[in-house]
C-alpha cells in the first residue's frame, strides 16, 4: 500500500511540475505533505525538520557561492580574459570556435548558465556575424561547457543529487573530476571539428587589426561599467585561487569557505556600505529562487524517508530488477539520466527517482553516493532541455530557433555524457 502511495506521489509530483501547474518549490513542499497525510502520517514536523537539517549546510554554501561569483562578475573579473581571447582569435573561424570553448569552460565555473551565455555570446556574436559563421555553433559550445561545469559544488544538479542521497558534496564530486576533465577535452574536440568545418566553408578573413579591440571596448557583458573594478583584478584572481585551493585541500567546510571569501571580496571591491547593499540586492533574486527550492527539497526528502515511502518503492524495484543487472545499476542510472533530465526538470528526477534508485542499489551492495555520481553524468543533455530556463536566454541572444539549437547540439551533448560515463567506468567510479 505504501509503495502504491509512493508511486502515485511521484506521478503527481512530476505531472504538476512538468505541466507547470505548480512551481518546483510548491510541489516539493505540498505534494509529500498531502500524500503523507493520506497515508495516515500526522506527525510530519520531525520528518520535515530532519530533512531541513541535512540540507542546511548545502543551502548556506550555495548562498555565498552565488554571491562570491556574482561579485566577481560585477567587478569585470572576466573582462581581460574576454579581450585576450578576442585578440588571439583574429579572423580564423577555427580559432574563434576554440576561443568560444575556452571562454565558455572558464566562465561556466560559476555554475550559472544565464551569466555564462551572456558573457560568451556578447563577446563573440559580433565576430560570428561579421564573418558569416553559423550561430548554432555559438549556441552549442557554451551549452556543452555548461553541461560539464554545472557539476561544480555550487551548481544546481550537484546540490540536488547530494540532497537526494544525503552525502557530502565534496566527497561525491571529487571522484568524478576525471570525467569532467574528459568532458572538457571532448568539448574542445567538438570545437575543433566545428571550427575546421567553418574554416573550410568560409575561409580565414582578413579583418582590421583593431576590430577585436573595438568589439571589446563596446562589451557591456550585462554589467554597468561603474561597478567594475579593473584595478583589483590581481587581488581577485589570487583570492579565487586561494579559495579553490582551500576547497580542494578541504581546509574549511564549504559554507565557511565561501562565507569568508564573499566577505573579503565584498569589503575590498566595494568598501562603501551602499555599494555592498546594491550588490546584495542585484543577486538576491537568483539566490532566493535557488535556495528556496533547496529547502523545499529538504522537506520532500525528509518526508519520503521518514514515512518509509522510499524503502517501500525500493523493495518493489528490487523484486523486479534481475540480479544480473543489479551490480550495473550505476551505469544504468548514468545512461537513463540523459533522457530523464531532458524530458523532465532536475527536481523530479533527483528527488523523485534517485532516492529510490539509491535504496534499490543498496540491496546489491552499491553505495548511495555512487548512484548520486552516476545521476550527474547525463547533465550535458539536460542543458538542451526546453524545461531549462537558461536555454531561452541563449537562443534569445542569438535570435535562433530553439528546435534548431536542440537538433544541432543534441548529438554532441550525448557524446559528452557518454565520454564522461566511460571515463567514470574506467576510473572505477561507476561499477560494472
Amino acid at each position: 500500500m505504501l509503495a502504491i502511495l509512493g508511486f502515485l506521489m511521484i506521478v503527481v509530483f512530476m505531472y504538476l511540475i512538468m505541466s507547470k501547474r505548480l512551481s518546483a518549490f510548491n510541489a516539493l513542499t505540498i505534494v509529500p505533505v498531502v500524500f503523507a497525510l493520506i497515508g495516515g502520517f500526522t506527525d510530519l514536523g520531525p520528518m520535515m525538520l530532519s530533512g531541513l537539517e541535512k540540507i542546511a549546510p548545502t543551502a548556506i554554501m550555495i548562498i555565498f557561492a552565488i554571491l562570491y561569483f556574482g561579485v566577481l562578475i560585477d567587478t569585470g573579473f572576466f573582462d581581460p580574459l574576454v579581450l585576450k581571447i578576442l585578440k588571439m582569435v583574429g579572423g580564423d573561424p577555427l580559432k574563434i570556435v576554440l576561443g568560444t570553448a575556452v571562454l565558455s569552460l572558464i566562465v561556466a565555473l560559476d555554475g550559472d548558465g544565464t551569466i555564462t551565455y551572456l558573457i560568451v555570446v556578447t563577446a563573440f556574436l559580433p565576430l560570428y556575424e561579421r564573418l558569416g559563421m553559423n550561430k548554432l555553433i555559438l549556441a552549442c559550445i557554451p551549452a556543452l561547457a555548461m553541461g560539464i561545469m554545472n557539476l561544480t559544488p555550487w551548481g544546481g544538479p550537484a546540490v540536488q543529487a547530494t540532497a537526494a542521497v544525503n552525502v557530502d558534496i565534496i566527497e561525491m564530486l571529487m571522484p568524478i573530476i576525471p570525467s569532467m576533465v574528459a568532458g572538457g577535452i571532448w568539448v574542445l574536440g567538438v570545437a575543433y571539428f566545428l571550427g575546421r568545418s567553418e574554416r573550410k566553408r568560409i575561409g580565414v578573413a582578413n579583418i582590421h587589426g583593431d576590430f577585436n579591440e573595438e568589439i571589446a571596448a563596446t562589451l557591456d557583458i550585462g554589467m554597468d561599467s561603474s561597478i567594475k573594478r579593473p584595478k583589483l583584478f590581481w587581488f581577485n584572481l589570487v583570492l579565487t585561487i586561494l579559495i579553490m585551493s582551500a576547497l580542494i585541500m578541504g581546509l574549511l567546510p564549504l559554507p565557511a569557505l565561501f562565507m569568508l571569501g564573499f566577505a573579503i571580496v565584498m569589503i575590498v571591491n566595494y568598501p562603501n556600505l551602499q555599494d555592498q547593499k546594491d550588490r546584495l540586492h542585484a543577486h538576491s533574486g537568483n539566490i532566493l529562487t535557488v535556495v528556496s527550492m533547496i529547502f523545499a527539497a529538504g522537506v520532500f526528502s525528509g518526508i519520503i524517508e521518514g514515512t518509509g515511502i522510499v524503502k517501500a518503492i525500493a523493495d518493489i524495484l528490487i523484486a523486479i530488477i534481475p540480479d544480473s543487472l543489479g551490480p550495473r545499476l550505476t551505469v544504468i542510472v548514468a545512461l537513463i539520466s540523459m533522457p530523464f533530465t531532458f524530458f523532465m526538470a532536475n527536481a523530479p528526477f533527483y528527488f523523485g527517482i534517485i532516492p529510490i534508485m539509491a535504496e534499490t542499489a543498496a540491496h546489491f551492495g552499491i553505495r548511495s553516493i555512487e548512484i548520486g555520481q552516476a545521476s550527474l553524468l547525463g547533465q550535458p543533455l539536460h542543458l538542451l532541455s526546453p524545461l531549462q530556463g537558461s536555454i531561452y536566454v541563449l537562443v534569445g541572444l542569438l535570435g535562433i530557433d530553439i528546435g534548431d539549437h536542440i537538433r544541432f547540439s543534441a548529438k554532441f551533448a550525448i557524446g559528452t555524457a557518454l565520454v564522461m560515463t566511460i571515463v567514470g567506468v574506467l576510473f572505477g567510479v561507476l561499477s560494472i
